[in-house]
């Protein structure tokens, strides 16, 4: 009888381990998947872009272009001559033609070529560029070059700015980088290279900086960096860096000399001698 049982359970045993066997595994509940976070956007360093606006760009230089058969001529002029002077490339050529930012409120063109005679003066602040301001910073892009007095006047520049003359270039950075370190940037290189090039350093708001070769100067410092940015020296004026000058002295007063005591005139040549009352 017992041995009957274990012909039975034993089959029976194998076919429900056999059936099990064959049943899938049901998945274990899990969690719903979290959303894809989407990335932050960094927005592109464009630092133009506050300072250019449609027309000024590079599309609103082709249409400028072509507006005047003429300019083409004037344009192809003003690129050969930098292209004798070696100071082509440094930045695009059509760039150095835009004018004042705000041309839009003054009724001006946004694109000029300057005079011929104004030609020479933006070599020696394209070269400035090129050798001090390139390697220090990177590449940059001029925002505002020459503009004629009246844009000038418009534009509240200076009577007498650089602009007016083709030597100022207003330009931003390509590269990004703070106000902060780029005038104490900007500084240390103007301090100890500019006087060769007669290179002036101005700042505006942001990151837009200027750069002429009319005078060696530095103007419109914020406070908070002017301290950062060592003293322009002059070689007349080493004495007087980090304390004042003394005031001049006065030479003291001296006696006037002794007027001279007359001499008893000489005996007239081949004269007698006159005898002495004793010797009559």
């Amino acid at each position: 009888m017992l041995q009957l049982m274990k012909w039975i359970v034993v089959p029976f045993a194998s076919l429900f381990a056999t059936a099990a066997a064959a049943q899938p595994a049901q998945p274990q509940p899990t969690a719903p998947p979290l959303p894809a976070q989407p990335a932050l956007a960094s927005a592109p360093w464009d630092p133009a872009a506050s300072y250019i606006a449609a027309g000024q760009d590079e599309p609103g230089y082709r249409s400028w272009y072509l507006a005047a058969p003429w300019r083409a001529a004037q344009v192809k002029s003003f690129n050969d001559y930098l292209a004798g002077a070696e100071v082509a490339g440094i930045v695009p050529t059509w760039q150095l033609l835009r004018t004042a930012t705000s041309w839009k409120d003054c009724g001006a063109e946004p694109f000029e070529v300057p005079p011929t005679s104004e030609w020479p003066h933006i070599v020696q602040t394209l070269r400035y560029i090129r050798d001090q301001v390139i390697p220090t910073i990177g590449p940059v892009e001029p925002v505002s070059v020459y503009r004629n007095p009246m844009l000038n006047q418009c534009a509240g520049g200076a009577i007498e700015s650089a602009h007016k003359m083709d030597s100022a270039i207003d330009m931003v950075p390509l590269k990004p980088i703070s106000r902060e370190v780029l005038i104490k940037t900007l500084c240390d290189r103007h301090t100890a290279r500019g006087e060769p090039y007669q290179a002036g350093l101005g700042f505006y708001a942001f990151v837009r900086f200027h750069v002429d070769s009319m005078k060696f100067r530095r103007w419109n410092m914020d406070p908070e960096v002017l301290a950062l940015c060592p003293p322009i020296i002059h070689p007349s004026d080493v004495a007087s860096v980090g304390q004042p000058l003394p005031p001049p002295t006065m030479p003291a007063p001296t006696a006037a000399p002794p007027a001279p005591v007359a001499a008893p005139p000489a005996a007239l040549p081949n004269q007698p001698a006159q005898p002495s009352p004793s010797q009559h």
